[in-house]
């Protein structure tokens, strides 16, 4: 028998393999993030190392290539919960399935609520309408330094997204910034309660344009139910977030955080999460790659989304042989963002992929279609032994 004591769950954030049944629902009939990139590249496009993890078996080339060995397990996975946004996706991964979605607000937020907001951070706000992140603020950006006033806008998703200055005086800058969107997580609850409030920091750049800076931050509702981060923390075990996973999880179950700045800085904290952590004891390094879903998917920028998962897979082979024998790694996403999509910018209702490898595990095992992003969540609990999760099958007598 395989003893795994350490799991390495990596998130291609809205990397997405297919429109579920259900897409027409949400807008996304005929979505496939995967599929529509590799149609637009040529036939040079190879994704080899995840192609020998078994992604090719999950959305096969249109131009016919597969590699000569798979060594990885395979599948992909369907989310249960009635959404299609990051919240969601992660927190059933880690074994919540939500019975209703999020609030969402297609005609901008109510003028209760906007007045409640603004009556408690003592300043007006500009927008309060749905809109693209980088398109509001080329459209308020210059009253927002004329008068102060924070800018607030969502989208199709459940989030309370506030766009400020970290520069200039009549704002306050990043601290103001978190500060009001704290307040506004502490305001929206009960039938208000948003997936998340972010703030979106920006600066204005010569020329009076303006550019949003790295100083992203998310504040999450705290999980409603036990995770499989808490089961694993509760047990002494260790649980390292690489990039947004602290907000994601309102720093529930646990118990290292790193905060990193795109995908070649969250995978480079991964590599030397592998390298330099402890795993003589039960241990998660759960990692996401946001510039996929943030910087290309919504942006609907095609070339550049293909480079990230270029780039993506020609980092694989550096994080597998840090990897130990009694070492898992499990690549997956939490939704889709097809950016090739375009009836709207949004995330799109998808499939993910499924890839599974360890150095003593089997090879070349197809893990079919799975019902639910959870069965992730109730494989790390049969692989450390620890109590089950509410959700989810697992997978784990399929590949050991």
């Amino acid at each position: 028998m395989v003893n795994i004591n350490r799991i390495i769950l990596i998130v291609l954030d809205s990397v997405g393999a297919g429109e579920l049944p259900d897409a027409a629902k949400y807008g996304d009939a005929g979505t496939n993030t995967l599929k529509h990139i590799f149609e637009q590249k040529d036939k040079n496009f190879v994704l080899e190392n995840m192609g020998k993890l078994g992604l090719y078996n999950i959305v096969p080339s249109p131009y016919g290539y597969n590699p000569e060995k798979v060594i990885g397990c395979y599948g992909k996975m369907a989310t249960l919960s009635p959404a299609k946004d990051t919240t969601a996706g992660h927190w059933e991964l880690s074994g919540i399935v939500l019975d209703k979605p999020f609030p969402t607000y297609p005609n901008g937020f109510p003028k209760d609520l906007i007045e409640e907001f603004e009556k408690q951070i003592g300043t007006k706000v500009l927008g309060n309408c749905v809109a693209s992140g980088t398109e509001i603020i080329k459209v308020l950006g210059e009253e927002h330094y004329e008068t102060g006033y924070p800018i607030v806008y969502t989208s199709a998703d459940s989030v309370f997204q506030i766009a400020a200055a970290e520069d200039g005086d009549k704002f306050g800058g990043l601290k103001r910034l978190y500060e009001i969107c704290e307040i506004a997580r502490k305001m929206l609850k009960g039938n208000h309660a948003v997936g998340r409030v972010i703030a979106r920091p920006f600066v204005r750049m010569e020329g009076g344009t303006f550019k949003r800076t790295t100083n992203r931050k998310d504040y999450s509702l705290t999980p409603p139910e036990t995770t499989v981060l808490d089961k694993i923390k509760s047990v002494g075990g260790d649980v390292i977030a690489v990039g947004k996973i602290k907000d994601i999880f309102n720093n529930k179950g646990i118990v290292t955080a790193y905060h990193t700045v795109g995908n070649s800085n969250g995978i480079q904290v991964t590599i030397d999460s592998i390298k330099n952590s402890n795993n003589s004891k039960k241990q998660l390094i759960f990692t996401n790659l946001v510039d996929f879903d943030m910087l290309w998917g919504h942006r609907r920028n095609i070339e550049a989304y293909a480079q990230g998962l270029k780039s993506f897979d020609e980092k694989l082979p550096e994080i597998i042989s840090f990897m130990k024998n009694t070492d898992l790694l499990i690549i997956t996403a939490d939704h889709g963002c097809d950016p090739t999509y375009t009836k709207h910018t949004d995330h799109t209702r998808e499939y993910v992929p499924l890839m599974v490898y360890g150095k003593m595990i089997k090879q070349n095992i197809n893990l079919g279609t799975r019902k639910s992003l959870s069965d992730v969540a109730q494989t790390i609990a049969d692989i450390f032994d620890i109590e089950p999760m509410k959700n989810g099958t697992s997978f784990k007598k399929e590949i050991i």
